[in-house]
Order: structure tokens, then sequence, then C-alpha cells
């Protein structure tokens, strides 16, 4: 399909779609079952973010921590896993609305991790999810071109959870690791405790 104004093709759809890039490839899934990180390192060609795509897209559903108001993290490697350290600097806001109907906030936050500046402190992206049965928390994140040596690497996570306090909240979180080093592991973690859930790691050419 294109759009056609005049006898004249203003676009066509095959191409508007090549020049887009394709469709999300799956590469990789890893489930937590009472584990307090899940690690993405390694793969058929050693390392899993290996430059064969520009864009990395993690899908994190059903995280459920032990820990009541318990929340979920990451950070990056540049040395295959050995450490998890990368300086970020990162913005944070959330929305929320609770289950009594009477508060509802639109807030930036800037303690505890949820912003940081050229900090290497795991990077909130979700706070404060229950842990009753029925409670969790789920989102996306992006990681753009991390195998650049040239730029640094531009991310941003969109989340939302149950939280312990009975809200539902929205997550914004977006910054970049001040490295040109190639990032080549990501790791996810709980501020404490333990945590169940899936994430899959796709790649967008």
């Amino acid at each position: 399909m294109g759009l056609i104004s005049a006898a004249t093709t203003i676009f066509d759809g095959g191409s508007m779609s090549a020049g887009f890039g394709g469709s999300m490839t799956f590469i990789k899934k890893l489930t937590a079952t009472n584990a307090s990180t899940l690690s993405f390192v390694g793969g058929a060609s050693g390392v899993v973010l290996d430059g064969t795509y520009k864009k990395y897209v993690f899908k994190f559903k059903d995280i459920h921590t032990d820990t009541d108001n318990g929340g979920f993290n990451f950070q990056c490697s540049i040395d295959a896993g050995s450490n998890y350290n990368v300086a970020t600097t990162s913005t944070a806001f959330r929305a929320e609305h609770n289950e009594g109907d009477n508060d509802t906030t639109l807030a930036y936050r800037r303690d505890d991790n949820w912003d940081q500046g050229n900090g290497t402190a795991f990077q909130r992206i979700i706070d404060g999810t229950g842990n009753a049965a029925d409670e969790s928390g789920a989102g996306t994140l992006n990681i753009y071109n991390p195998s650049s040596t040239t730029f640094v690497k531009h991310w941003n996570v969109t989340s939302f959870n149950h939280h312990g306090a009975d809200y539902e909240i929205n997550y914004y979180f977006a910054g970049y690791f001040d490295t040109t080093s190639a990032i080549n592991a990501v790791r996810f973690s709980t501020f404490s405790g333990t945590f169940d859930g899936d994430i899959c790691l796709y790649g967008i050419a």
C-alpha cells in the first residue's frame, strides 16, 4: 500500500517498510524462578548484543517479587558480564492512580536511583511492586545501537505495575550509557530478595 496524490506517488508502502527496518526478531528468553538476577550474556555468536541489530528490545512480564513494595532494575556491561557498572545519566517520571479513586499523581522522580547523573548504580525501572499472589509488573526496555564504538548508548523504558499500596503506576525512564565501548551484556535484578517472571530479547535491524 502507498499514498498517491494527483497521479503522483508520494510514498510506497514497501519502500517505507524497508526504510524503517524489519520486524522484531526473537533472540532469547530467560525465565526467573526465585532468582535475584537474570543476565543476558552469551549466545550463538558468543555475545547476545553482538551488533547484528541496531536496536535491541527487552520485554519483561509477570515480574513478581517476594518482597512487598519490591522493585526491579537493570545495568549493562562492556566486558561480557564481568562487571555491571557502566555510567548512565537518566530521567524518570511516573503517573499513578489508586484503587480507591481518590489519589492521582504525575511527578518527576529524582531519588533512590530513579534518575542518575553519570551514576554507576543499577537503574530503577519498576518500583514498589506488591508481593500478593496477583501483583506483578511488566514493561519494555529499548537499547539503541549498543555495539557502537563512536557514540554513547541511548535507552528508554516504559513499565507499569500493581503497587503494594494498591496503585496502578506507569513509569517512564530514559537515558544514555556514557561509554563509546560496545555494550555486550545486560543484567536485571531486584532491589532485595528474589523474583519470578519472563524476559524476552528481540532485535530490530
